[in-house]
């Protein structure tokens, strides 16, 4: 294999400054492609953690210290069932992007249009009753996630603008998992930072009421996230349609149901739906394990969770990258290329985990502080994170390695990793170190570390397997 043929035609024709430095920096031709893809995804992540975390530090200082702990709950409550919905797109998505990596690597252009209309028809057929569902049911399913009646008053009416906004978001990841099968990741990087940008700007002024508009609390940062997603489709749609992506779009082309496509979808798709179902019902569980706790220690885990965040967005970008990269390559027929993708983002993936865990560690209770002045939280999120400081490596490493293989269509294995370490390993842990050793916030996070470590060994031990390499995508 010679390492001068894997050139990517996007990032060869690509001009900007982030890839200028790369090159001057980086010699092996295999990392500037990874850097090339991640790096926009990386910043995406990031930034929009970011924002999201300075969202929770609005809501936990707002005066009103008993609604303030009110209100982070509610938004931790409602996040799940949220997570749940969007399962069902994203596990569309999964598949959308295999197939359109693939096509694209083998150079069939025409049919990754196609593709890409399937998904969006069939996210919207999905996403329109689970929004309606949500609408007409707010209260009860933030009762059945655990809350306390005050949570639950407040978090509904925050519930109920999310179902709306869950549409466009639920569009929205059907056209970046396109772009970013093709490896176009800048578009939606920029898109998605302009619109976190206008969510907190709008956050600021609709939850204090500002510039003469009356303080609407929870509901005014949903309202604002629901505004922001709007957006973000406009501008998604106004990309595609002007015609400047390798990946064609216009809505004047007929669509032609394709069974053979919708086959591929489900194939691949069907065990992410799966996996996205199992790992959100365990979440559920987990969330009533801790809920049970009482408001103030499910404010210090939704605080812990939300800085968390930021430390998947590391694995997560590697994880695209590589998925993208081992798609094109086995659309090329090239298994060697693939394998040589998966394992050097792997390797630059763990590195930013341990520097992530390490900033974790140390700088838990400053970041902890940020968000939330009551001691008792401070206490109970920066010891979680302590904790979880550790495990950094092992999941960064789990998340790009599953990225590869669902890259290569092998989406069933991923499955039962999250399967093991989720809904049974998580929990069952969970359970037994708070209900019976009585270790408090500290123990369910213990159950976190075990449930990453066992994934990150189950998807290790497939991908050496090399079984990914002969999944065939017609």
């Amino acid at each position: 294999m010679k390492k001068t043929e894997i050139r990517n035609p996007i990032i060869r024709k690509s001009k900007g400054k982030a890839q200028t430095v790369f090159k001057s920096m980086i010699k092996d031709p295999l990392k500037l492609d990874i850097l090339n893809i991640a790096w926009p995804v990386l910043m995406e992540l990031v930034l929009s953690s970011i924002f999201g975390m300075i969202d929770m530090m609005m809501l936990g200082n707002i005066p009103d210290n008993n609604y303030a702990a009110a209100a982070v709950s509610s938004v931790g409550l409602t996040n799940q069932p949220l997570f749940l919905a969007l399962s069902v797109v994203q596990a569309l998505n999964v598949g959308g992007t295999a197939m359109i990596a693939r096509y694209y690597g083998a150079g069939e252009k025409k049919r990754m249009e196609n593709v890409l209309k399937h998904v969006m028809l069939f996210g919207l057929f999905f996403s329109i009753p689970i929004s309606v569902f949500g609408l007409l049911n707010a209260e009860t399913i933030l009762t059945f996630m655990g809350g306390e009646p005050h949570a639950v008053a407040i978090g509904a009416s925050y519930f109920r603008v999310i179902c709306i906004s869950y549409l466009f978001q639920s569009f929205n990841i059907s056209i970046t998992g396109a772009l970013r099968g093709i490896g176009q990741t800048q578009i939606p990087m920029r898109i998605n930072i302009l619109v976190n940008f206008l969510n907190v700007i709008g956050n600021a002024i609709l939850i204090y009421g500002l510039l003469g508009i009356p303080a609407l609390g929870v509901v005014g940062a949903a309202t604002s996230t629901a505004a922001a997603n709007l957006i973000a489709s406009t501008l998604l749609v106004r990309f595609l349609m002007k015609g400047n992506s390798e990946l064609p779009f216009s809505f004047k082309r007929k669509f032609t149901f394709d069974k053979r496509t919708l086959k591929n979808l489900v194939r691949i798709g069907m065990p992410s739906a799966i996996e996205q179902l199992i790992l959100r019902a365990g979440v559920i569980l987990f969330i009533q394990i801790v809920s049970s706790l009482g408001t103030v220690i499910f404010a210090a885990h939704q605080i812990g969770m939300n800085i968390l965040s930021l430390s998947f967005t590391t694995g997560q970008a590697f994880g695209i990258s590589s998925s993208s990269l081992v798609g094109r390559s086995l659309g090329k027929k090239d298994t060697d290329l693939a394998a040589e993708y998966a394992k050097k983002t792997s390797a630059m993936g763990a590195i930013t985990g341990l520097v992530v865990g390490t900033a974790l560690f140390i700088g838990s209770e400053v970041f902890v502080g940020f968000y939330s002045n009551d001691s008792a939280i401070i206490e109970n999120a920066s010891l979680a994170l302590k904790i979880i400081a550790v495990v950094q490596p092992f999941q960064t490493h789990q998340l790009i390695v599953a990225g590869s293989l669902r890259g290569a269509g092998d989406t069933m294995f991923p499955l039962i990793s999250t399967f093991v370490g989720v809904l049974i390993v998580r929990v069952l842990s969970a359970y037994f170190f708070v209900f019976i050793l009585d270790l408090g916030l500290l123990g369910a996070w213990m159950g976190i570390v075990l449930d990453q470590f066992l994934r990150w060994v189950l998807v290790g031990l497939r991908f050496k397997s090399g079984k990914w390499k002969h999944i065939v995508i017609h």
